[in-house]
């Protein structure tokens, strides 16, 4: 099967708008309705980000002048394939087994500051991208698309490498951090919805 880059772009847009939709589900259940099980959620990210990783590396084999953006998103996928698999396999036997032997809880606490520092790294580069993206949006003369782009992008960015550099010892998960990665990953696809063929 051979994709153009065109198709492939707004694959990529397609992934970036799906994982972002998966995030606040997954809190408002975590916060909302903590009892309902989230695997199958978790699963399903899990799968976006494989073809996103994929397809985004595809992308960056083909592109001409945004192989920093499409490398920033092909890696953020990775992380965020191993930080879903840690949540999805680690976080429910710590738990339980902290419950079962409080000692127990240092080990389960370690296990979600993991998870945790590969999410806000992935949001790292993910804001990176978007950077990338919106000043080349500017360039085009799309100052309003860019100029968001570029200035949430850079809210994720600073937000998430603090928390990065931080961890969860320094204080607890940032919704700035959290949100702004989401922002930038619609920013992103929107960026890629209407970039032009040539690109």
């Amino acid at each position: 099967m051979e994709l153009t880059q065109s198709s492939t772009l707004k694959t990529i847009a397609i992934l970036l708008v799906l994982t972002a939709i998966t995030q606040p589900i997954y809190t408002a259940l975590y916060l909302g309705a903590p009892d309902v099980n989230r695997l199958f959620l978790w699963g399903l990210e899990g799968i976006l980000f494989a073809l996103l990783a994929a397809f985004a590396g595809s992308a960056l084999a083909m592109t001409k002048r945004h192989t920093l953006a499409f490398s920033a998103i092909a890696f953020a996928a990775i992380l965020n394939v191993v930080q879903v698999g840690i949540g999805y396999t680690q976080f429910g036997p710590f738990s339980q087994a902290a419950e079962t032997n409080p000692d127990l809880g240092a080990v389960a606490f370690a296990i979600v500051s993991l998870a945790f520092f590969l999410y806000n790294a992935a949001k790292v580069l993910l804001g990176l991208a978007a950077i990338v993206f919106g000043m080349a949006k500017l360039k085009e003369g799309s100052k309003a698309l860019g100029g968001l782009t570029v200035l949430v992008g850079g809210i994720a960015f600073v937000a998430n490498a603090v928390l990065v550099m931080t961890g969860l010892n320094g204080f607890l998960p940032s919704p700035v951090a959290g949100g702004s990665g989401v922002a930038a990953t619609l920013l992103i696809a929107l960026c890629l919805f209407t970039m032009s063929k040539e690109d």
